[in-house]
């Protein structure tokens, strides 16, 4: 049985900027091969009617939202279902987050806003190229609760809950 791989997940602006961006291959070890590619990802997309290109020998299924460009790439050889599959877990997760009040709308100003939620939920779904979870409901569950858990370990805590939790302590060993 072969796994589902994922080559990358790029999230642009209306303008082809990277809001959040995660590479799972060596395909572009550098930034600046990053950055070049997502141009040219974002000069062959914005225009277009389809949902998926062949771009440098990697499929790219794609979705424009609001002011929001979110995609997938595969490997030439990879299931073009299960990465369409893959998308819109990715766009039904984020979208469940926004109706659920923890962003308000799915537009570049929130996800730059609520980025720790928007990494947590690629991360719920890929880690390392490997498709984790499908179901969009159970992955807005994990972050609902990682986003929000104040009994969560240090460890387990993004930069944002930690800070929040520290600043937390400090004021209350300054009211004692």
């Amino acid at each position: 049985m072969a796994f589902a791989c994922v080559k990358g997940i790029i999230i642009l602006d209306g303008e082809g900027s990277r809001i959040v961006c995660k590479y799972f291959t060596n395909d572009f070890p550098t930034l600046k091969e990053q950055k070049s590619f997502e141009k040219k990802l974002f000069e062959k997309t914005h225009k277009a009617n389809a949902e998926i290109i062949m771009l440098d020998n990697i499929i790219a299924i794609y979705r424009m939202i609001s002011d929001v460009y979110i995609c997938v790439l595969g490997d030439p050889e990879e299931n073009e279902v299960m990465l369409l599959s893959l998308l819109n877990t990715i766009v039904d997760s984020l979208s469940n987050l926004v109706r659920s009040g923890e962003m308000s709308q799915m537009e570049k100003r929130t996800l730059l806003d609520n980025y720790d939620l928007a990494l947590l939920a690629l991360d719920e779904v890929v880690d390392e190229g490997l498709v984790l979870e499908a179901d969009s409901n159970i992955i807005t569950q994990r972050v609902a609760l990682r986003g929000f858990g104040d009994d969560l370990p240090i460890t387990e805590q993004t930069i944002g809950q930690a800070l929040s939790a520290a600043r937390e302590q400090i004021a209350k060993s300054l009211l004692k």
